[in-house]
């Protein structure tokens, strides 16, 4: 995993300046979503591996499954990875740049997990604290898991509290434990 995202982050860097100088991050990040999506399906994994087929061919296929969602430089930029054999590496890209774009406009999605819905007033109290802790404008998306029992799970970016009733009884069995 670590070498993939080795690979794929100059990629994703140049993609992320680009889209930056045009003033185009919201388009990009929906032109490489869009293609992240298409690679990452597996009837499309099993063309782009042919053997017998030419690195503009796979390029061309990519692109013919919405050829309105690309843009000329997104284009070229499929192009690019398919000369360079790194088609496989979207995703990736994909993620890295949306981990570059979150960073420039001050944004972090946070998701948080609880055992029950949350309350309007209570998301809204989260996301104020949230914002003041990352100093940075926080996006919610809330799931309910009931086997938490009681409290929530909050995750953002590679930030995880684990307020739950769930983690802190497991807590309490390793300290029994040892």
């Amino acid at each position: 995993m670590a070498e993939i995202t080795t690979i794929a982050r100059p990629y994703a860097k140049a993609a992320f300046q680009f889209a930056l100088e045009q003033k185009a991050l919201d388009q990009w990040s929906i032109m490489l979503g869009f293609v992240a999506i298409v690679t990452s399906d597996e009837q499309m994994s099993v063309v782009l591996q042919s053997p017998s087929m030419t690195s503009q061919q796979k390029a061309e296929v990519i692109i013919s499954i919405d050829p309105e969602r690309l843009d000329a430089k997104g284009k070229s930029f499929i192009f690019l990875l398919a000369e360079n054999d790194r088609l496989e590496l979207l995703p990736t890209i994909s993620e890295l740049f949306e981990l570059l774009k979150a960073e420039q406009e001050k944004t972090v999605e946070v998701t948080i997990t609880t055992a029950y819905d949350l309350a309007s007033d209570e998301a809204d109290k989260l996301a104020k604290s949230l914002k003041n802790r990352l100093g940075r404008e926080v996006q919610i998306s809330s799931k309910v898991d009931k086997s938490l029992i009681g409290g929530l799970i909050v995750r953002a970016g590679d930030m995880v509290i684990d307020g739950s009733v769930r983690g802190k009884l497991a807590k309490l069995g390793e300290s029994l434990n040892s």
